[in-house]
């Protein structure tokens, strides 16, 4: 593996640094700022002016639809930056230092890997009517997998019903931690189910479009995430109640869902974990910088022992976890997702793990100020805790590595497929 970045990358990497300090840093206030004015007002849920605004600076810039890999814009006829994974990782670590950035460049979940389901998988149709709009970042989506009443990181539990009348699907379910459905631009649901309980159990899935208009398609509640409810993006609880589409809107035929999943699941990791890590490093930065200019016990925090083994320890839990999920985009580039498949669930065990902690290690440099949102590490701090939960908690993943590593010497654990669970 080449660790040394391509010249595209290296281009953008920089245009994109440039505009982080130009414009996202100086608008993380107006973005509280607006969020607080909409809330007092009762329209928490409106789209925020300080992104639409930047969208117009990024889209000038160069900086749009950057994840869009050049395999999908081959198969889509729409062309994005035309990156590979590893191309793209180290642009996602960037943006992902401040959590709502990459709504900027249209290269947030779970709009990108909904992007990349519909390039690879959907027909024309279903291109030019969800996915050209959501490249121009016109209207955004969501992803419907997770039920309440069943564990949903065991994706073969999923009961919604998808079921063939005629010219239709009819789709009954309930739904919940639904990302982004409580945006007001969410127009379309890609949705799993079961089309045949019958079937072999990896074949029982299907993955249809839902309009986000269609009768019977109900919102319940908003759900928060310690105390965060993530306006106006959101995650929600819903329910399917004779939902009809067309038949057409069914993705690759019915049976396909499991296939669907492995292919949008892979990429989505990588940019969740390097998300993560930029993350991380901001939270990293924060802490030096803090405790250089804090004195107790007669000297400055950053000349306490404790205090220099945490970002010791930090700057190595980073570093490590950059360079396996790099190798990880490196692989599925040369080899494919199938024989990434450990890769992929280790970064997906350990960024979300590594970024806990190290924000935690900041908060706690910060004092009680670390708390509260005079900071971004505690809402920081909440999306890392979540990422252990979404595309599959910790317990999936590793009980996958370990079956995988065991497999090497027993034959019968060898072939055991990727996990697929919850997507956000």
């Amino acid at each position: 593996m080449d660790f040394e970045y391509s010249p595209k990358t290296k281009e953008l990497r920089a245009k994109l640094l440039q505009f982080m300090d130009d414009y996202i840093y100086p608008a993380e206030k107006d973005f509280a700022d607006e969020l607080a004015a909409n809330t007092a007002a009762g329209k928490r849920w409106t789209p925020l002016q300080t992104i639409e605004k930047l969208k117009t600076k990024a889209q000038a810039a160069g900086l749009w639809n950057l994840f869009l890999p050049v395999d999908t814009a081959e198969v889509s006829g729409y062309h994005g930056a035309g990156l590979t994974n590893s191309e793209y990782a180290p642009l996602a670590e960037i943006m992902g230092r401040v959590p709502w950035a990459s709504e900027v460049f249209n290269c947030s979940a779970p709009d990108t890997g909904n992007m990349e389901t519909i390039a690879r998988y959907g027909d024309a149709a279903a291109k030019e009517h969800w996915l050209k709009p959501l490249l121009e970042g016109k209207i955004r989506s969501a992803f419907a997998m997770t039920e309440p009443a069943v564990a949903s990181s065991d994706a073969t539990n999923i009961e919604t019903r998808i079921e063939r009348q005629g010219d239709e699907y009819v789709i009954n379910g309930r739904k919940w931690w639904i990302s982004g459905a409580s945006d007001p631009r969410c127009a379309v649901f890609i949705t799993m189910g079961k089309t045949n309980p019958d079937a072999p159990k990896h074949s029982q899935q299907s993955m249809i479009l839902v309009p986000a208009d269609a009768p019977g398609l109900k919102i319940l509640r908003p759900l928060n995430v310690f105390g965060y409810d993530d306006a106006p993006h959101g995650h929600v609880e819903m329910v399917f109640d004779n939902v009809r589409v067309p038949a057409s809107n069914i993705l690759l035929g019915e049976g396909r869902g499991f296939e669907i999943a492995q292919g949008r699941l892979g990429p989505g990791r990588i940019h969740h974990c390097m998300r993560l890590i930029g993350l991380a490093e901001r939270a990293l930065e924060l802490m030096c910088k803090r405790t250089s200019s804090r004195m107790a016990f007669g000297k400055l925090v950053s000349q306490q022992t404790v205090t220099q083994e945490r970002i010791a320890e930090a700057r190595c839990k980073i570093d490590m976890a950059r360079l396996l999920t790099l190798k990880t985009a490196w692989l599925m580039d040369v080899a494919g997702n199938k024989v990434a498949k450990t890769e992929i669930a280790m970064i997906k065990v350990v960024a979300p793990n590594m970024a806990c902690q190290v924000i935690d290690w900041a908060i706690q440099a910060h004092g009680a100020g670390g708390l509260c949102d005079d900071f971004p590490l505690a809402y920081a701090y909440s999306t890392a805790r979540t990422l252990r939960f979404a595309d599959g908690p910790d317990e999936v993943h590793r009980n996958a590595i370990a079956k995988w590593e065991l497999g090497k010497y027993a034959p019968a654990l060898r072939d055991t497929p990727p996990p697929v669970t919850r997507g956000c």
